[in-house]
């Protein structure tokens, strides 16, 4: 009854050196510059060129627009506090960066699963593709993973922030996270965040189930492509998608489903960020490097500057 209800957070200090510190924020800062230029530059190809409008390239556009938004979202305040040596959030702008974490993480998973419907259509059932695949539905699938992710983040946001904060106001974490907050609380019921966070894991589930089940299908299919060139190409194309879900998917549920310890460890951070900085970064790389789509729209726009640059020099 005697503790002060916390009115603003402050990030755990993982080093009080001012050097390390500062080679903190320059490690997150080529993060964020790297996965900054990779989505930006696939959002810029995929609306600029005619030939990638098509559904594959559709979700992969959301999907680059998530990872930027996913990664603003966190990034930029660490660096911000880590250059600075200052680590308070605001109760309110904590609560905001929880709704966005959550709304992005969640569309993100309904995004990889209408890509790994995609696929599965395109390799399964080629010559319904087109049919299946509209444009109208499409868009539905995009839809529905933004709903999705936004009815969490508020079922998340909602469910923590409707919790009383009294005593420590640190977050051991670099980012306002559900399971780092409800380690400050001082309620004793948690019927509401819990009822959310097992509303998230069965629709993560879900998501995982529809991921598998496709593709079972893509790889009983691709064994029996007779040709070793064909199935090589369906599996460069498959086995990275599989990569990352289960990267993103299986991190995120260590984060909120391990028990919870009193004390910062290195796990924390590292699951923190496998999560919520690992895939901004790594899903161009892992989509894009063997895309010969993507390598010829992007050539083409170099030539383009090229020529523009020849012109103008002669002139």
């Amino acid at each position: 009854m005697n503790q002060t209800l916390v009115t603003e957070f402050s990030f755990v200090r993982w080093t009080e050196s001012r050097v390390l510190s500062r080679i903190h924020a320059a490690f997150f800062s080529l993060f964020y510059l790297v996965a900054m230029w990779e989505n930006v530059i696939i959002i810029f190809l995929t609306v600029l060129d005619h030939h990638l409008h098509t559904p594959m390239y559709f979700f992969l556009r959301h999907l680059s627009f998530l990872d930027l938004c996913l990664i603003s979202a966190t990034v930029p305040k660490s660096i911000l506090n880590s250059v600075t040596f200052t680590d308070s959030i605001s109760f309110l702008g904590c609560a905001v960066q929880l709704f966005l974490v959550v709304l992005m993480a969640g569309s993100e998973i309904g995004i990889l699963t209408a890509m790994s419907y995609d696929r599965y259509v395109a390799i399964c059932h080629p010559l319904h593709y087109e049919a299946i695949i509209s444009k109208g539905t499409s868009v539905l699938l995009m839809a529905v993973s933004w709903l999705n992710g936004g009815a969490l983040g508020i079922l998340y946001s909602t469910g923590t922030f409707s919790l009383k904060f009294c005593g420590s106001n640190k977050i051991q974490q670099f980012f306002c996270d559900v399971p780092a907050l409800l380690k400050l609380t001082c309620s004793e019921q948690h019927v509401t965040i819990h009822v959310s966070v097992a509303i998230g894991v069965c629709y993560a589930f879900s998501c995982l189930v529809c991921i598998v089940v496709s593709y079972m299908c893509i790889f009983s299919t691709v064994l029996k492509i007779p040709t070793r060139q064909r199935q090589s190409k369906a599996f460069s194309t498959c086995l990275p998608h599989l990569l990352v879900v289960s990267m993103f998917l299986l991190t995120g549920a260590v984060a909120y489903l391990k028990p919870a310890s009193n004390k910062p460890s290195l796990l924390d951070l590292l699951v923190s960020i496998f999560y919520s900085v690992a895939p901004p970064t790594l899903n161009p790389m892992i989509y894009c490097l063997r895309n010969k789509d993507i390598k010829a729209a992007l050539g083409k726009v170099l030539r383009i500057d090229r020529n523009r640059r020849k012109v103008a020099g002669r002139k």
